[in-house]
């Protein structure tokens, strides 16, 4: 029942005993009032798969879904924490790509956030969740929810074949480097194929490789050329796979900086990343955002939420450090 990945906040619990924390948490909510405290207690430290055996443990003593009767006690963005912290991974990541196509409108930065920065194997995961789940194809109705080029990377990336070698082609790197400069800075528009294909199928140290020429044929580095060439979600998720490529930790240190900085908070992005790379880097996107900021991430966190919502984000961060 290990945590997902070695450098996230959340890790196993020592000790851990399923029936103990289902008797914690239905004491916690039964009768009137909820004692927050106690859920924020078992769930912020406990990891997934722990967190799958208190459910077991909670239907088996109590005779009721552990997550009904969580959102039946909790509100908001609490409830939002919460709720999310109770799936296995693929299934959050499904849950939350569904919200974001599902009903008017489409939140293209959720679709970007997810599909740039998964594994193939997290991807291929992804998938047959979202079918199992839906009853729909996730390709489908990605397709479904956006269109021309923006829907072409996408469906790239949904396919989960990027090389997953670590050999650098030095003669492709070059080449590749001035098919993208040919592609954008050295042309009358953009031709935006050449940088997909290069973008979402070569291997990741091959791509560090073309960047590091791509600076060398061009003068600039390859973020800014996407921001000169591009524009709306083709140019963020452009971005987003080049950052992902870089630093993946960086990538969701600014994600949550955006997400609190100026007036307002998107809770959406806050909560995603805190729930989704608790157990998997937290560590490592904290380190990121303290050196891009010069302020901690928890710092951030206080000034912009209130309540149980911030506690259990706190806790999530690492607590008080």
């Amino acid at each position: 029942m290990a945590a997902l990945g070695n450098r996230g906040t959340v890790t196993e619990a020592s000790g851990f005993n399923p029936e103990e924390d289902a008797q914690k948490l239905y004491n916690a909510m039964k009768g009137t009032g909820t004692n927050e405290a106690t859920i924020i207690e078992i769930l912020a430290h406990r990891t997934i798969a722990q967190r799958q055996k208190i459910k077991e443990a909670y239907k088996q003593s109590v005779g009721k879904e552990l997550v009904d009767n969580l959102k039946s006690e909790l509100t908001g963005n609490f409830e939002k924490v919460v709720v999310g912290l109770m799936m296995p991974a693929p299934v959050y990541d499904a849950y939350e790509l569904r919200n974001a196509i599902k009903g008017a409108g489409t939140d293209e930065a959720c679709l970007i956030d997810i599909l740039a920065s998964r594994s193939n194997a997290e991807m291929k995961e992804i998938i047959a969740t979202y079918k199992k789940e839906n009853d729909k194809s996730l390709e489908d109705d990605v397709c479904g929810d956006t269109s021309g080029m923006f829907q072409r990377v996408l469906v790239s990336l949904l396919t989960a074949g990027r090389d997953q070698s670590t050999k650098v082609d030095e003669a492709q790197a070059v080449q590749d480097a001035k098919d993208i400069y040919e592609a954008g800075e050295a042309r009358w528009g953009t031709d935006e194929v050449k940088f997909l294909t290069v973008l979402c199928v070569r291997n990741r140290n091959h791509l560090l490789r073309v960047f590091q020429e791509y600076q060398k044929i061009s003068g600039r580095d390859i973020e800014d050329s996407i921001k000169r060439e591009m524009s709306g979600c083709l140019e963020d998720v452009f971005l987003a796979i080049v950052k992902c490529l870089k630093n993946k930790p960086a990538f969701f240190a600014e994600r949550l900086y955006k997400s609190m900085k100026g007036l307002g908070t998107t809770d959406s992005v806050l909560i995603r990343i805190m729930v989704a790379r608790a157990e998997i880097d937290m560590l490592d996107i904290k380190a990121e955002f303290l050196k891009m900021y010069g302020k901690t991430l928890e710092s951030f966190i206080k000034g912009d939420t209130s309540g149980d919502y911030r506690k259990i984000l706190l806790e999530l961060c690492g607590g008080e450090k």
